[in-house]
This record gives structure tokens, C-alpha cells and sequence, in this order.
């Protein structure tokens, strides 16, 4: 059994989309991030980056393996399984490569924008062009390479998986994917598939559809080191 520490964000469903294809048992632990489940110490001891989504890891020899940041949750899931991860040398080097790239660019910058677009007070343009501009760099990017294949490895990976939540959402980050004809397309064919579907669905009845923002909500915006170090000496 896997528990899945999960809440219903882009960041969350890369994980349970994963865990749903690869067919793996899991049990839901969710973490709401608006009460600020996250800072919990029970949680930091899985995640000290006090962000979801996280893993345990029971069906192990020996103590249960935790693993924290879906880049590394999807490697480790792979690896697990041999399954979604090319077997060459060189297709796992170029999973790494697109694992780390939807980590450190797309990830983060579609998350500024979403923060600027839907929690984020008005009269901040500067920032909505800024990061609608990244975001749209990182369309480019998944447009150049999906040109000649149909998923970014060749084959459906979790390559795929990673960088498909936030090109999923966006509409609702106001970019329209007409000037990405390939993206688009991939989209649609991941979007289509049932384990893909289920991972979305997970908790949809408990997504932040504005109830929480910058001005009502200082624990899931505005984060600083006070939140970690609250009551520490």
C-alpha cells in the first residue's frame, strides 16, 4: 500500500494520475493546504519542503520509503514498476532532462501565473504579462518537441504525466493553445485516457474554486520563514 499525501492541484494530480496508471493500491490522505496542514510536523517529517504531494511507500522491505517533490515521486514510481520510464541509458537520461525541466520552468512559472490570474490582488499587470509570457515560452517549448512525436519521449512516460496538469488548466490561466496545434493535440490524447481521468477527478469535491486568496488566506499565501519556525526555539 501507498499513502498518498494529495490535495486536488495541478502539483497533486501529477501523482495520483501516476499512481492510477500504473495500477499501484493507495490510500488518500489529504492535505489541506488552506488549514495549513502542510506545517503539521507529522507532515514535515515526509515533506520538509512542506509542500503536498508526497508518498509512504509501505510495500518495502524494511521501514516504509518516504519520497517528497513529484519530479522524484514519478522516478521513484517508475523505477518501482519498470513501467512509464524508458529502459536505454539514454531514454532515462532524457526523462531526467524533462522531469527537471517541468520542475524547475513550467511547474513553477504556470504556478506564478495561476497566483496572479486567480489569489493574487488587482492591479497587478506587470506580473500577469510577465508570467503569461513564461508560461507561454513553456508551450513553445512542448510545441517544438512534440512537432515529430506524439508524447515527449515517444512513447506515453511519465514525461507526459509531469507536464500535463498544467497545460490541462489552461484555459483558466487565460492562455488559449490555438498558436499550439501539438500541444493541443497532445492534450487531448492524454486527456482522454480513464486512469488520467480518475487521478483529476480525486477529491474534485474539495478543490479551491476562491474561496481562499491572498487577501482572506495568510497561510496559503504570503509564506514565510514563520511558518516553519513558529514555536521553535
Amino acid at each position: 500500500m501507498i499513502d498518498l499525501y494529495y490535495w486536488p492541484t495541478p502539483n497533486g494530480w501529477k501523482v495520483s494520475i501516476a499512481l492510477e496508471e500504473l495500477a499501484l493500491e493507495y490510500n488518500t490522505i489529504p492535505v489541506e493546504i488552506g488549514a495549513g496542514d502542510q506545517f503539521k510536523d507529522d507532515f514535515l517529517a515526509i515533506s520538509p519542503n512542506a509542500k503536498m504531494p508526497a508518498i509512504v511507500d509501505h510495500n518495502v522491505k524494511g521501514e516504509p520509503v518516504s519520497v517528497f517533490e513529484s519530479g522524484a515521486i514519478l522516478f521513484y514510481l517508475a523505477n518501482k514498476t519498470g513501467k512509464l520510464i524508458p529502459q536505454s541509458e539514454r531514454g532515462r537520461k532524457e526523462t531526467l532532462e524533462w522531469l527537471f525541466w517541468q520542475t524547475a520552468n513550467q511547474g513553477p512559472l504556470a504556478g506564478q501565473l495561476s497566483h496572479f490570474v486567480n489569489y493574487a490582488p488587482e492591479g497587478q499587470e506587470y506580473a500577469l504579462q510577465r508570467y503569461k509570457g513564461e508560461y507561454q515560452r513553456n508551450l513553445a517549448v512542448l510545441e517544438r518537441r512534440l512537432s515529430d512525436r506524439d508524447y515527449l519521449l515517444g512513447e506515453y512516460s511519465i514525461a507526459d504525466i509531469i507536464s500535463f496538469p498544467w497545460v490541462l488548466i489552461a484555459k483558466p490561466l487565460t492562455v488559449a493553445l490555438d498558436d499550439f496545434p501539438h500541444v493541443s493535440a497532445w492534450r487531448g490524447r492524454i486527456k482522454e485516457r480513464p486512469a488520467v481521468r480518475r487521478g483529476v477527478d480525486l477529491l474534485k469535491d474539495r478543490q479551491n474554486r476562491g474561496q481562499h486568496n491572498a487577501q482572506n488566506n495568510k497561510v496559503l499565501f504570503n509564506q514565510g520563514a514563520e511558518h516553519f519556525l513558529r514555536g521553535k526555539s
